[in-house]
């Protein structure tokens, strides 16, 4: 056994993938660094740092139906999701498919017209959609969702640039639907984690809120204040929940991990991700 152990250890050592080729104390501090060149200009460092326009403190409708959808790495699932007076939830209508761009490449139209078909049945129970969209995306002050790239290998370079949430209205009125009144807010599924967690504790001691994804992908979430966002156009008071991207940190220790992230689809992209996740 012991020898096990010692060629075990020969081996992450040799390839720097032991947890002693990391100097834990300069990893923080550089993501540390990164984390303030991506909230002072956009495109800086390997932190997206990407505002949400949404606030933590946000209170919850009681007893109004919502639409969800939730684009993950693997599923997409869709639902209808209410709260009572004591803020428990209750689903509805659950379904789970496969996302689009997993197995092979599809088109913008294929990508839209797959959602689509999940959302269809439920278009006639609210007006108000919830978008769990589980890609770095630009969020826009209405709330639409903008993708900057595919993680997780997902295949539809067609969608990057779209806004999700417009363009899947487009195909649901395409279809003879009035989406007149329907409003669609995309979020990440890092900051859905975190309000989850709020919605969780109702009126809480708590003064802070982290949202932590680690499954297909990873990402973490945060409340920041709106004054230290050096690339918001116009400041203002108050906070807002800060979408790090983290799963884009540049962190690749050994050649082992170097060999691996080549052979991925966008091997530029998203090292520390595929680094620790899973499919």
């Amino acid at each position: 056994m012991q020898d096990i152990v010692a060629r075990t250890e020969d081996f992450l050592h040799e390839w720097g993938v032991s947890p002693d080729s990391i100097d834990m104390q300069k990893c923080c501090d550089d993501f540390l660094l990164e984390m303030e060149r991506g909230l002072q200009v956009k495109g800086q460092g390997t932190l997206a740092m990407i505002p949400t326009y949404i606030e933590a403190d946000n209170t919850i409708p009681r007893g109004e139906k919502v639409i969800v959808l939730d684009a993950g790495g693997t599923n997409f699932r869709t639902c209808v999701v209410s709260f009572d007076d004591h803020l428990k939830p209750t689903i509805d209508s659950f379904h789970k498919s496969g996302m689009p761009g997993v197995k092979t490449e599809v088109t913008a139209k294929e990508f839209f017209s797959t959602l689509a078909d999940q959302v269809e049945p439920l278009i006639g129970q609210s007006d108000r959609i919830g978008f769990c969209f589980s890609y770095a995306a630009d969020i826009t002050a209405d709330h639409d969702g903008i993708p900057i790239v595919f993680s997780k290998e997902i295949k539809a370079p067609e969608v990057i640039g779209m806004p999700v949430g417009k363009t899947l209205l487009e195909e649901l009125a395409r279809r003879g639907h009035d989406v007149s009144k329907k409003r669609v807010s995309v979020v990440n599924d890092t900051v859905a984690t975190l309000l989850a967690g709020k919605a969780a504790t109702g009126v809480s001691p708590y003064d802070g809120y982290i949202g932590f994804i680690l499954g297909t992908g990873t990402n973490t979430a945060y409340v920041e204040h709106n004054d230290r966002i050096g690339k918001l156009a116009s400041r203002r008071s108050g906070s807002q929940i800060i979408n790090v991207e983290s799963g884009n940190y540049d962190l690749v220790p050994g050649e082992l991990d170097r060999r691996f992230i080549e052979s991925t689809k966008q091997p530029g992209n998203y090292h520390f991700e595929k680094m620790i996740s899973g499919a």
